[in-house]
C-alpha cells in the first residue's frame, strides 16, 4: 500500500508543476492556454536533445528546459496572447491552433527515423530520458521500496512549490501578480505594468512546464503528441482546486494523482482516468468555483 501512495504521490507531483503554470497564467491574465502540454513537450524534447548533443545529465537538462520553454512561452505572449487579452474563446483557439503547430514542427524536425539513427534499442520516434544511475538504484526500508527518482520529482516539486509561493507572496512582483489576479483594470490604474507582468508570469509558468516534461520524460516515451493529455490534466487541477489559488492547486493535484494511482494500480489506467473524470464532475457541480478560491465582495 505504501509503494501505491508513493506512486501515487510522484503523480500528483508532475500534475502539481503542470497545474501551478496554468493557474498562475489563466489567474493572472484569463488565458486558456492550450498549447500548455506542448510546452511540457518541449520540455522532454529538450531534455533529451541536450542529452544527445551536449552530453547533459538531467540536472543539467532541468534548468536548460526551464529557459527553453520559458523563453518560447514568452515569444507565445508576445506575439500572439498579448493581442487578445479579455477575449478568453480566442486565447482557447489560438493556444490550441500553437498547439498544433508545435506538434507538427516536432514531426517534420525529427520525423520517426530521428531516433532511429542517434538511439539504438528502442523503437521508432520515441525515446526515454537516460536517468542518473544514482537514482536508478532503489533501496529497501523494511518492505517499503524507495525509488529515488520518484523521490526526487517530489522533492523538486516541492522545492519549485516553494518558490512559486515566495515569488508570488514575498515579493513586488508577486503583489502586482495577485493584483492582476483580482482586479487588472484597478491595478493598471494603480501604475502597475499589465503587460510585463503579464508577460514574466506566462514565461515563469511555461517554465514549470519545461520542467515537467523532463520529468515525465523519465518514465513516459517522449513523442510529439504527449502533451496533449497532461493539459486536460492540467486544467482538472486548476478547476477543482479553483482558479488562481496556489492552495487549491496543491490540495487538487495531491487528491487527484493519488486517486489516479490508486485505481490504476487496481484496476486499470483507463478506468482510473474515468474515475477521475466522474470525480471532477462531481465535484464541480458540488462547488463550481472549485475548493480554494478567491472570496470575493
Amino acid at each position: 500500500m505504501a509503494d501505491v501512495i508513493f506512486i501515487g504521490l510522484s503523480l500528483a507531483s508532475i500534475l502539481l508543476l503542470i497545474g501551478l503554470g496554468l493557474t498562475i497564467t489563466y489567474g493572472a491574465m484569463g488565458v486558456i492556454n492550450m498549447a500548455h502540454g506542448e510546452l511540457v513537450m518541449v520540455g522532454a524534447y529538450t531534455a533529451v536533445m541536450a542529452g544527445i548533443y551536449l552530453g547533459v545529465n538531467l540536472l543539467v537538462a532541468l534548468p536548460l528546459a526551464f529557459i527553453v520553454a520559458g523563453g518560447l512561452g514568452l515569444l507565445i505572449e508576445r506575439l500572439v496572447i498579448r493581442h487578445l487579452y479579455g477575449r478568453m474563446l480566442d486565447t482557447l483557439l489560438a493556444t490550441w491552433g500553437i498547439a498544433i503547430l508545435l506538434q507538427q514542427m516536432i514531426r517534420l524536425e525529427f520525423g520517426l527515423s530521428f531516433f532511429d539513427i542517434h538511439i539504438e534499442g528502442l523503437g521508432p520516434g520515441l525515446q526515454n530520458l537516460a536517468i542518473p544511475a544514482f537514482l536508478n538504484q532503489a533501496w529497501m526500508i523494511g518492505d517499503f521500496t524507495v525509488q529515488p527518482y520518484r523521490s526526487f520529482i517530489i522533492l523538486l516539486t516541492i522545492a519549485l512549490t516553494v518558490v512559486t509561493w515566495f515569488l508570488l507572496y514575498r515579493t513586488s512582483l508577486g503583489i502586482q501578480v495577485r493584483a492582476i489576479m483580482r482586479n487588472p483594470q484597478m491595478a493598471a490604474a494603480c501604475g502597475i505594468d499589465v503587460k510585463r507582468v503579464s508577460a514574466y508570469t506566462f514565461a515563469y509558468g511555461s517554465g514549470l512546464a519545461g520542467v515537467a516534461g523532463v520529468m515525465m520524460a523519465g518514465f513516459k516515451t517522449v513523442a510529439p503528441d504527449m502533451g496533449s493529455s497532461l493539459v486536460v490534466d492540467g486544467f482538472l487541477v486548476v478547476v477543482v482546486g479553483g482558479v488562481g489559488s496556489l492552495l487549491g492547486t496543491v490540495a487538487a493535484s495531491g487528491f487527484l494523482g493519488q486517486v489516479n494511482g490508486l485505481f490504476a494500480t487496481w484496476t486499470n489506467d483507463i478506468l482510473a482516468r474515468a474515475i477521475v473524470f466522474g470525480l471532477v464532475i462531481l465535484i464541480i457541480m458540488w462547488r463550481p468555483q472549485g475548493l480554494f478560491s478567491f472570496k470575493g465582495r
